[in-house]
């Protein structure tokens, strides 16, 4: 049953609103001032509160601005007898999901309430999206190997500073990229990935800068790049040890200047963009081989990050092991599998060349395969590599 706080210092509307309210199946608490609001604020939670605004002692208005901090995503609706439209921007600029006058017209109060609770059943379903995203980035293990690199990320996080994140496929690059966006500044802007590897070298330039209309044949249309799409926030170019020459010269200049040109056109535009890159190649060699720009390799590697592979720190198995059966049966919707202690021994002797990735599939591939409990004997029918 959802929960509404009425804060008013006439006893009659009071009433007359909780009557009302517990009539519509509403659970209904009352104050007769800001300050006794507050106070019930900080003692329980609230789906909507309704607030007057001319009261003794501490106004709505103020009682409006503590409720901010205290519970920021409680929808407020104001109401007043005194109302004018400076008053009602006022209270909308400081917070309130709406204003209503007195009398009250009940009609449009019940239906503000109702639009109200949607937006407050929104934003608890979007924090509970967001939990499951992070938590399907959390990073896990607890080896010296991956604290390290967790400590150095953690340090890099809050500054503008260009990351170069290095490693085989399957160690979590990715992951780590994830992090230093959501422990930065940058955190509310967006997080924009491109693999580089998987767009052809053609259209790379494109994808990055964006192309005006008629840039090319099929150009039918002006387009955002990535670098714009990720303005105020981070951009991740991932295996950008593929990508094209020319391409790297524009990313170059993108980076010295914060300017970019779209294909086809001649202006300069002005991106605020953090740049995290990522490789599985050695980019010393492919600066020897004439395939990766030097000089824009000392621009990416501000801080290197080397991922290290998963048989370097097999302590973190029996950990990684449990995150997976989790969350993987979570997935599934069935109970949580168990996983014996010769079972992870195994699972620690295997040289998982394809890291992380190459696990995490094991590990769904026994869920799928075995009974409640994993065994040593269901390693060995299921998850030894092919020779």
């Amino acid at each position: 049953m959802s929960k509404i706080l009425v804060i008013d210092d006439e006893r009659s509307i009071r009433n007359t609103l909780k009557d009302i309210l517990e009539y519509e199946k509403y659970e209904v608490d009352l104050a007769e001032d800001g300050t006794k609001g507050i106070d019930m604020i900080r003692k329980s939670e609230y789906d909507i509160i309704l607030c007057d605004i001319k009261m003794p002692g501490m106004d709505g208005i103020e009682a409006l601005e503590k409720i901010q901090i205290l519970s920021p995503d409680t929808p407020v609706v104001m109401i007043s007898g005194h109302g004018n439209i400076d008053t009602a921007v006022d209270s909308i600029k400081k917070g309130a999901y709406d204003f209503i006058e007195k009398p009250l017209d009940l009609n449009r109060l019940l239906i503000t309430i109702r639009n109200a609770m949607d937006k407050s059943n929104l934003i608890t379903e979007t924090k509970v999206l967001k939990r499951k995203v992070n938590k399907k980035f959390e990073i896990v293990g607890n080896s010296p190997a991956i604290g390290k690199i967790l400590d150095m990320a953690d340090k890099v996080a809050p500054t503008d500073a260009r990351v170069l994140i290095t490693g085989a496929n399957g160690t979590g690059k990715e992951l780590i990229a994830r992090r230093l966006h959501d422990q930065s500044n940058r955190s509310s802007g967006p997080f924009i990935e491109v693999n580089c590897a998987a767009i052809p070298s053609e259209l790379i330039e494109s994808e990055l800068f964006g192309h005006e209309k008629g840039a090319f044949t099929s150009a039918v249309k002006q387009r955002k790049g990535k670098f714009e799409q990720a303005n105020g926030g981070t951009l991740f170019l991932d295996e950008i040890g593929d990508m094209s020459l020319s391409a790297q010269a524009k990313v170059l200049r993108a980076l010295q200047e914060s300017i970019i040109t779209r294909v086809g056109g001649d202006k300069a535009i002005k991106v605020d963009v953090r740049v995290v890159a990522a490789t599985n190649k050695n980019l010393s060699e492919e600066i020897e081989n004439n395939t990766f720009r030097e000089d824009l390799y000392h621009r990416l590697s501000v801080i290197l990050i080397q991922i290290p592979l998963l048989r370097e720190r097999p302590e973190d198995i029996p950990e990684l092991a449990n995150h997976f059966i989790a969350q993987i049966c979570a997935e599934y919707g069935i109970p949580e599998k168990e996983i014996t202690e010769d079972a992870i021994a195994l699972l620690q002797k295997m040289p998982w060349t394809g890291n992380i990735r190459e696990f995490r599939n094991v590990i769904e591939r026994l869920i799928i395969l075995c009974d409640k409990t994993i065994t040593g004997e269901d390693i060995d029918n299921f998850a030894k590599p092919l020779k």
